[in-house]
């Protein structure tokens, strides 16, 4: 199996980050709109893309203010299985850094007096493919949407996420 996984330093609390995460308010401000999410495990989450495509998701695990798990039930055949995941870690800066040098230069560029870093997980995929490469470089893009969202209150959903303007 493998996996995506992007690590981003966000400038505002983990409250903040998991209802962007969690509800459908939060995920169509940063991911797609018209978003359906309730949090609560077990629950199915669908995410609409237009032409009739829907993600859906179940919740697989819920702790609020830390952490989120999707199992992907409906979408893109390759990513019927897989698990997303999503990790939040709010510490001081030294404490932070230690345990995690790689965002050290997010860390610099980051002034916001509270930080939550998200671990975010796409896992279980079958193979690497062309589908999984773009969906890499996509999820990257939403989640500096979700990064914008929760430091300015404007996220970029789709089907802006890759546009500049």
């Amino acid at each position: 199996m493998v996996n995506i996984r992007h690590t981003l330093l966000i400038g505002a609390t983990a409250e903040t980050v998991f209802k962007a995460i969690s509800t459908s308010e939060g995920v169509s401000a940063w991911w797609t709109p018209h978003s359906i999410s309730t949090p609560v495990v077990g629950e199915i989450t669908s995410f609409p893309f237009g032409n009739g495509y829907v993600k859906k998701m179940q919740i697989q695990a819920l702790e609020p203010g830390s952490f989120l798990k999707w199992q992907c039930l409906e979408g893109d055949r390759e990513w019927i299985g897989t698990t997303i995941t999503f990790k939040l870690l709010n510490r001081e800066d030294d404490d932070l850094l230690e345990a995690n040098p790689e965002v050290t230069g997010q860390a610099e560029q980051n002034l916001s007096s509270s930080k939550t870093l998200l671990v975010f997980e796409h896992n279980d995929w079958k193979e690497y493919s062309p589908s999984f490469g773009e969906c890499s470089y996509t999820w990257a893009q939403f989640l500096r949407s979700l990064r914008m969202l929760c430091e300015t209150g404007v996220g970029r959903p789709w089907p802006l996420q890759h546009s500049l303007v």
